[in-house]
């Protein structure tokens, strides 16, 4: 099979303007993030909305191309980026612009999901272990999955609900599960998805994922044990910093 990688970043960002350009380590976010991905994936590009994100990658030497503006969602972007690159591609991979910590085994787990022919869509948990404080930050979406490991539903909430228990021993009776928001799609899947209304279970939860699974769509859940540190806010950026 044919994986093309594509990086969605913009510098439009309410908690960090201008994120992807942050400096991490002598190195831009989005730098390290291309770096990580192109290690992996030889067809590897940025899709930006912003001259200056498009300046800045192709002066480290990425492939990058140019979107629209208006776009809603990283997804809508990838599927714009994919028709303005063109080629033949069986699955498309959706890697965050804000984690600068992905690694080849976690980008590999996703791609392997693909060996299944009847996978459409493919993304990533990671078990959360004992931390309570983890599980019930909103921020860090849940995975409940079925028995062959595909998602039944995603949450900001803690599902499930551990009847019986007191809440600070939930994580001793259950596998808690956390959503690491790498994707990938089946070509024809990610342009069917892109063309969908919101539905209401996204409206509420905030989760785009959850368009898909309303509409019929499966999603393969790949494990990993690695923690990444994502890039939301300034704080995240000093905490990648120490991280590195």
């Amino acid at each position: 099979m044919k994986f093309i990688s594509i990086i969605p970043a913009r510098y439009a960002s309410t908690r960090f303007p201008g994120k992807p350009l942050a400096m991490l380590g002598g190195k831009i976010v989005i730098q390290r993030v291309y770096e990580k991905v192109s290690g992996v994936i030889d067809e590897t590009w940025v899709a930006t909305d912003d001259e200056r994100i498009f300046n800045a990658v192709e002066s480290f030497g990425g492939k990058v191309v140019m979107t629209r503006n208006d776009h809603k969602s990283g997804t809508d972007r990838i599927e714009e980026a994919i028709e303005k690159i063109g080629g033949d591609y069986d699955v498309v991979i959706n890697v965050q612009g804000d984690e600068p910590f992905i690694q080849a085994s976690q980008i590999k787990t996703v791609c392997e999901c693909f060996d299944d022919p009847s996978t459409e869509i493919a993304t990533l948990g990671k078990p959360f272990g004992n931390d309570m404080d983890a599980i019930n930050n909103p921020n860090s979406p849940k995975i409940v999955v079925d028995k062959k490991g595909y998602a039944m539903y995603f949450s900001r909430s803690v599902i499930p609900f551990v009847r019986g228990k007191e809440s600070k021993e939930w994580s001793l009776s259950y596998p808690f599960l956390k959503h690491i928001g790498l994707y990938a799609y089946r070509r024809n899947v990610l342009a069917e998805v892109t063309r969908l209304p919101q539905g209401e279970l996204e409206k509420a939860e905030s989760l785009e994922q959850l368009r898909w699974l309303e509409n019929g769509y499966r999603i393969k859940v790949g494990l990993t044990d690695v923690e990444t540190v994502g890039i939301d806010t300034p704080e995240d950026l000093a905490r990648a910093e120490n991280f590195l």
